[in-house]
């Protein structure tokens, strides 16, 4: 590689492809612009070298949320190695695709049948189409962020910030097929009056229930557990989409610690701690429907995939991770508001504690995580607004993170008060939206 600067190379991507990479929560004007890393050579536990040689921690999104156990797990590595060495592909099943699904069934002994495939977009269209063709009804009510698809972008057909207070604002459904509209419909988490409305604009037309069952915030359960009625009243299905908040604050769904049974749960993510894994899981009736329709990809068959998630939940399940996952994010979340209070700087922290999200109250909340994000990385640390927690983490890289943040806190804490955080900048303030990368 010719290049030796993230920066430098980013630049070049953007000309060769479209938006710049495939992910856009790793398009480095979310982070930092300008000044970015963007490029990794090695990553391993919570460390990151970049291409040109410099390394840091990484408390930015390990892997955006995927790498639980830590970037290049050696347990998980083995287990994919050997798998490589007998073949990840072959005209034959990999009986490993059986044995992940008797795993997650165990697990969730509400379901009866699994589907895979290998990323959590994926897995979420496919479980709108099961669930589709099941009711015979195709409009869809979701709460939460599902995904790039068709299904889920033509929400934004009928008003263009239908999706912003879901997770991405400015998201435009240019591509989307208009005869689309009006069949996704948002409503709020936590609030269930919006669901009911939806249902009573649109009798008899409602065949999907689709929501994150938790992620800034747990829900309430009266929301849910009315989520749950609507539901079985209408005979919609009810999918949980836990591709982010799944095998954090326990092993498997996070719904199963409040005792709703969804007809349908999506994993991905943390599933194969990196290694490209997505499932599917829901009841008999349900499921079957696919069957009825046509779901079929030659990658979704692949070894690997199946091999990470089995190790993967054998290492959560042994080690109760769950648990370290959480005391984590306890330990960062508690070590933020004590040096907030030092350092007289107003803060608001949400989400699940393993995968917590700061920001800051002032004048120009942007600026000062921008400001936070740039001097961290002169201290060795990739950082962003959200944590992910990670086994990587040991108390003594915490207790470093927030000693370094302190002293950045008292920075921040006085441009703030002098409100001259953008004389502190050195490149432009982060970018929290969808927006195109060429500037056309």
């Amino acid at each position: 590689m010719k290049y030796k600067n993230g920066q430098t190379l980013w630049e070049k991507a953007k000309t060769l492809i479209p938006t710049g990479n495939q992910l856009l929560s790793k398009k480095a004007e979310r982070f930092l612009p300008g000044l970015w890393p963007a490029y990794y050579e090695k990553a391993k536990g919570c460390e990151v070298w970049d291409i040109s040689g410099k390394h840091f921690q990484d408390f930015a999104q390990m892997g955006v949320g995927a790498c639980v156990l830590g970037y290049a797990n050696p347990e998980v590595d083995s287990a994919v190695i050997d798998a490589i060495h007998k073949g990840s592909m072959c005209t034959l099943n990999s009986y490993e695709e059986v044995e992940l699904a008797e795993k997650l069934l165990q697990l969730h002994p509400w379901a009866s049948m699994a589907r895979f495939a290998r990323t959590g977009g994926e897995a979420c269209a496919i479980g709108i189409r099961i669930a589709r063709t099941f009711t015979e009804k195709y409009k869809v009510a979701f709460c939460g962020y599902h995904g790039w698809t068709d299904w889920y972008i033509a929400a934004n057909l009928s008003d263009s910030s239908n999706l912003d207070g879901q997770l991405l604002p400015g998201l435009k459904p240019a591509g989307v097929p208009r005869s689309l509209k009006n069949t996704a419909i948002p409503f709020r988490f936590n609030k269930l009056n919006e669901l009911e409305d939806i249902v009573k604009k649109n009798p008899d037309e409602i065949g999907v229930i689709i929501m994150e069952p938790a992620r800034e915030v747990e829900p309430d359960l009266n929301f849910i557990q009315g989520v749950r009625k609507i539901a079985d009243k209408i005979g919609a299905v009810l999918i949980f989409d836990e591709v982010t908040s799944g095998f954090r604050m326990n092993l498997g769904g996070i719904h199963l610690r409040y005792e709703i049974e969804p007809d349908m749960a999506i994993f991905a993510k943390a599933l194969g701690n990196g290694y490209p894994i997505s499932a599917i899981i829901g009841k008999k009736d349900i499921m079957n429907s696919a069957e009825n329709t046509f779901i079929s990809s030659t990658m979704w068959t692949e070894r690997l995939g199946f091999v990470a998630a089995l190790k993967t939940i054998e290492i959560m399940e042994r080690d109760s991770v769950y648990n370290r996952l959480i005391k984590i994010g306890n330990k960062i979340n508690e070590g933020w508001k004590t040096i907030a209070e030092k350092n007289n700087l107003k803060i608001h922290i949400s989400g699940i504690p393993p995968l917590t999200h700061i920001s800051f109250d002032c004048y120009d909340s942007n600026a000062a995580q921008t400001f936070y994000a740039q001097e961290m990385l002169d201290k060795g640390y990739l950082l962003g607004a959200s944590v992910y927690a990670t086994m990587a983490y040991s108390d003594d890289i915490i207790e470093k993170f927030i000693q370094n943040s302190d002293e950045v806190f008292g920075k921040l804490s006085l441009a703030i008060h002098n409100k001259n955080i953008h004389q502190y900048l050195k490149g432009e303030v982060i970018q929290t939206g969808f927006k195109r990368l060429t500037g056309e």
